[in-house]
């Protein structure tokens, strides 16, 4: 065993040392521990929140959008689009219009997103899994419906039992010139309601509609607003992704789901890192007592010194006995700690013990996901600490 790691044990499991120092070391582990459990639950959350939020995207988003750089729509290229169609691993590709539009229910009314895409949606779109009532329906026996968030139900308090109230969405006129008669500047469209899906607040004020009617409304013609591609399962998206831009100018955005929601996903990581930095601070206030202990340790073990030094002990020895005394001390904390909050993280994510507390919530306990670099990264943070914390008190032990 190292030598000066022996004598910090010694230190350490001192019967003499069963004092004020030793009161003030525990104090240490105790602190440390906490906050290292802490940081590891608040970052698995913080995990399982990213992770929750790519699983909302899959049902919602596609797994590649081409959208124009510049302003809203684009000329759709039937020749381009063809090649797209044929890169591997593309399962169907969906011609999409997207706008903001009115809509209309008995004495209701609000702005929703009215999205108009073609028949591939109705066939494969995993939305139809986070269907609450009603039909997946878009067009059926020649007939058009509008399939609605749950958002837009519950403002416009609509009833898909009342089939001869159907809804009435309102779009602007693409026009020069306006007539005196404002019914003359609004396209208009007459639409049954097939279904209701409920997946999250922030995506549930959308309004599906088939891309004829969208075209209609929007007078966009042969424009789009965006082409969405869906992958085969385990296909390799960032290869698609290349291929797809290959096909493609510089004046299209190709982006895959972490792209198309970047801003949230980076607001993830701001929070996770300036909650990593608090977490951090405190178990940084908390090895004080490290430093505490330690300087008096080295006022303690005066005689000690002096007869380590006539043995012919050089002041590396000596520093290295007071950092493996701090070490022991932050690490028993730290590993206690580790174990502690990966417990924890584990039940939670296995048995969900902490719910959330809200019926309209999409999951009943708050997500967990445990990575093997936070633990790294907290490990590596406590070294850093340990080792200016005992600094200073090994220097001043090496000049006894």
């Amino acid at each position: 065993m190292n030598l000066s790691f022996l004598i910090a044990k010694r230190y350490f499991y001192s019967k003499k040392k069963k004092s004020f120092i030793n009161f003030i070391s525990i104090i240490s582990m105790l602190g440390i521990g906490i906050g290292t459990m802490a940081l590891v639950i608040v970052l698995s959350v913080f995990n399982g929140l990213e992770d929750l939020n790519r699983k909302i995207f899959k049902s919602f988003d596609a797994d590649i959008k081409i959208s124009p750089k510049n302003g809203k729509s684009f000329l759709i290229d039937k020749e381009k689009l063809t090649k797209i169609k044929a890169i591997k691993d593309v399962w169907y590709v969906t011609e999409v219009i997207q706008d903001n539009a009115l809509v209309k229910y008995e004495n209701s009314q609000m702005v929703v997103t009215l999205k108009g895409v073609d028949e591939t949606f109705q066939a494969f779109s995993p939305l139809k899994k986070s269907l609450v009532e009603g039909n997946f329906v878009l067009t059926r026996d020649s007939v058009d419906y509008a399939f609605i968030g749950g958002n837009v139900y519950a403002a416009l308090n609509i009833s898909l039992q009342n089939i001869i109230e159907p809804i009435e969405i309102w779009y602007p006129r693409n026009r020069k010139s306006y007539s005196l008669n404002p019914d003359d500047n609004i396209n208009r469209e007459i639409l049954n309601i097939s279904g209701v899906y409920s997946l999250e607040q922030l995506h549930d004020d959308y309004v599906y509609v088939p891309l004829e009617i969208a075209k209609q409304l929007t007078e966009y013609g042969d424009k789009r607003s965006a082409i969405e591609i869906q992958a085969k399962p385990n296909a390799d998206i960032s290869q698609i992704q290349a291929s797809v831009k290959s096909i493609l100018d510089e004046n299209f955005l190709v982006q895959n789901q972490d792209e198309q929601n970047a801003s949230l996903f980076r607001a993830i990581k701001i929070e996770k890192l300036f909650i990593f930095i608090a977490l951090i601070f405190i178990i940084g206030i908390a090895s004080f007592n490290i430093f505490f202990s330690l300087t008096m340790l080295v006022i303690d073990k005066q005689q000690d010194l002096k007869t380590l030094f006539a043995m012919g002990a050089d002041e590396g020895l000596v520093k290295r006995i007071f950092y493996s005394e701090g070490a022991l001390v932050s690490f028993i904390g730290a590993i206690v700690g580790l174990v502690l909050g990966g417990i924890i993280c584990f039940m939670q994510e296995r048995y969900g013990i902490i719910k959330m507390g809200m019926e309209s919530s999409i999951i009943d306990a708050y997500p967990v996901k445990m990575q093997l670099s936070d633990f790294v990264l907290t490990a590596v943070s406590i070294i850093i600490i340990t080792l200016l914390a005992s600094y200073l008190p090994a220097k001043r032990a090496a000049k006894n």
